[in-house]
């Protein structure tokens, strides 16, 4: 049984924030201009962008901002929403693409990302043109950049074990100017591709609308597009978080943003949404069809763990996040019963040979794209309700 990519490199993290903990040790980094407080963070925007984001723990509903509020017609909405997982994402990859050549694949109308599902999300997006795109970055080898690291001494006294260049190269290679024009017209239509962040200051998930993002018609705004996935995807310790600056009051400063599936593997809905009994879509006929790609297992996966510090952490990591995954499930399976939506799960349901020395082996990611295109072929792929050990909800 393996354990996840995430939660071993996490582990190795949390070793090395010990280390680097003990003051006095090499040389001090200079900070960049920084918030001052938590009133100031709160107020924070990004200058010149308007409501491109918003707290997914924020009182106010998506639905009162009208750029956040996805179009509807009279077949009422399709919703995707895809997990991290790190190489698992290639499971999404395969999901898609035989999707794409049944000819059955919906046209969603909003579709949300954490981590490596950001990296997918802008491409499920656009479509099945976009198919090839993504299943050369997983499973062409191209991803195995990810692992540079920097050692010895960035391993201890940098921000970081693995460096950003590698990951930063390949979404600005992937995500150009002719795919942000492509996402802004979508958005124009009344179409939502949503992403989620954690800002580390602040403790809290931040949900961006990239497509305001690409409507802006700004300058940098490829850039902060970029910025944001790669932030998305940028496990702490593991990955430098992202500075992005913003401003408050007058002041500018620089936010650091990091991993989304530190706050939630995925993205469901706003919390506020989440605690109304209110459907999504007026109408009485239309309805609403949430699905849902987690790209690892959900059921608990019996190994026996060494009793050594970064087995115990990497084990325990995992736990954590097969838990959170879980209730997030619970919590959007619910609220789609009492809204009378539809919910459709796909999750990695087969153990599959891998090693935590090598992640991004080509091999285990054409494994796993097999088995989310073989799923989705046969038919057997989706459940209609959350599934865990001893059954379902």
């Amino acid at each position: 049984m393996r354990p996840s990519k995430k939660s071993v490199f996490v582990g190795l993290a949390v070793l090395v924030a010990i280390l680097a903990s003990f003051k006095g040790r090499g040389p001090q980094i200079a900070q960049a201009e920084r918030p001052y407080d938590a009133r100031q963070a709160e107020k924070a925007s990004i200058a010149g962008y308007g409501e491109i984001r918003m707290y997914r723990d924020a009182r106010v509903a998506a639905g009162n901002v009208p750029d956040w509020t996805p179009a509807t017609d009279p077949d009422g909405l399709d919703i995707l929403m895809i997990s991290g997982g790190g190489s698992g994402g290639a499971f999404s990859v395969g999901v898609l693409s035989a999707w794409s050549a049944a000819g059955t694949r919906p046209h969603f109308d909003v579709v949300t990302g954490v981590s490596t599902g950001a990296l997918i999300a802008p491409f499920a997006f656009l479509g099945p043109a976009y198919d090839d795109k993504l299943v050369h970055l997983f499973t062409s080898g191209v991803a195995n950049d990810l692992v540079a690291t920097k050692f010895p001494v960035g391993l201890l006294l940098g921000s970081s074990l693995l460096k950003s260049a590698p990951m930063r190269g390949i979404v600005e290679d992937f995500i150009t100017q002719p795919v942000l024009q492509e996402v802004a017209a979508e958005h124009r239509k009344g179409r939502r591709l949503l992403v989620l962040t954690t800002n580390l200051d602040t403790q809290r998930a931040v949900v961006w609308n990239m497509g305001a993002i690409a409507n802006s018609r700004r300058a940098d705004a490829l850039k902060l597009f970029q910025d944001v996935l790669i932030a998305s995807a940028s496990i702490p310790g593991v990955y430098p978080a992202v500075m992005i600056e913003a401003e408050s009051r007058g002041r500018h400063f620089q936010e650091m943003h990091s991993d989304g599936g530190t706050t939630s593997q995925v993205l469901i809905l706003p919390q506020a949404i989440l605690a109304s009994r209110n459907p999504l879509v007026p109408g009485e006929h239309q309805t609403v069809d949430f699905h849902v790609i987690i790209n690892n297992a959900l059921s608990p996966e019996f190994a026996i763990t060494r009793n050594r510090t970064l087995s115990v952490i990497a084990r325990a990591y995992s736990i954590l996040l097969k838990s959170q995954t879980q209730s997030e499930l619970a919590i959007l399976y619910n609220y789609a019963k009492l809204t009378g939506s539809r919910f459709h799960l796909a999750t990695i349901d087969v153990q599959v040979p891998y090693s935590i020395l090598d992640p991004f082996n080509p091999s285990y990611m054409k494994a796993i794209f097999d088995l989310g295109y073989a799923r989705q072929k046969a038919g057997n792929l989706w459940k209609d309700r959350p599934e865990f050990a001893g059954g379902g909800l």
